[in-house]
Order: structure tokens, then C-alpha cells, then sequence
């Protein structure tokens, strides 16, 4: 199993690309990387395997139960496929830039089976109890 580990801070270039901390990079095949929308406001981040085993649960929902669709529309519409690069940046894609305000500086935070990334005062903002178990 792979898992996604601790918190990193980057910087979102001109270009719209941000490097993957290296320890989120050694978890990653070939550098491919699914990016969704997350929820409270942040981007989530799958390998393409993990990704699968998400997307398989939210598909075992019947299409004729409500939440079921709504849940699966938000999550695969915005979902994209990305390459990082040889020196591991990626390209956030717009829509997702615009859902996670994100303009300039960037937490990543490991999420277990996901990364997920922030606007960095956003983040600085989540209520910090809901932090700590």
C-alpha cells in the first residue's frame, strides 16, 4: 500500500506548475498523478492506482441514488490526469487552481491514500482542532 506522508510547502511558478515534494514523487509511478477537487477547499491528489480503488467505491453506488450521482459528478468532473515533468513539477490545471484559491505559495499535506494540496493561508486557517485527533 502506498501512503502520502507529511506536510511540504512549495511555491506555484509563473507557468502555473508547482514542484511535488520529493517524498510525494517516490510514491508516484512514472510521475502520473490524477488531481480532483478535494472538499473544505483543497485539490486532491491520487497515484493513478489509488485513484481507481476511489473512483471503484464511488461507482458501486447505484445511478438511480441521488447523493450517489451528485458525489460522483463532483468529484470526476473535475478530475484530470497530469504528468510531472522531468524536474517533478506538475500543471495545476485552472479550474482546480480557482476552486483551491490558490495564486501563489502551496501546502501539500499527506493524506494516507491521497495528497492533498492548499493555498497556504487557507490551510493556516482550518481550525486548528480539527488537526489534532
Amino acid at each position: 500500500m502506498k501512503l502520502f506522508l507529511g506536510e511540504f510547502d512549495h511555491v506555484l511558478d509563473d507557468r502555473g506548475r508547482v514542484t511535488l515534494p520529493r517524498k510525494i514523487r517516490q510514491v508516484l509511478e512514472y510521475g502520473d498523478v490524477v488531481l480532483s477537487k478535494g472538499f473544505d477547499g483543497c485539490i486532491f491528489g491520487f497515484d493513478p492506482e489509488s485513484w481507481q480503488k476511489e473512483a471503484g467505491k464511488h461507482l458501486e453506488s447505484p445511478v438511480t441514488d441521488k447523493s450517489g450521482r451528485e458525489l460522483r459528478r463532483y468529484l470526476f468532473s473535475a478530475a484530470d490526469n497530469v504528468q510531472a515533468d522531468k524536474l517533478g513539477r506538475i500543471i495545476l490545471p485552472t479550474h482546480l487552481k480557482e476552486y483551491a484559491g490558490i495564486t501563489g505559495k502551496v501546502k501539500f499535506i499527506g493524506a494516507g491514500d491521497h495528497f492533498e494540496i492548499w493555498d497556504t493561508d487557507t490551510w493556516a486557517k482550518y481550525p486548528k482542532d480539527l488537526r489534532t485527533p
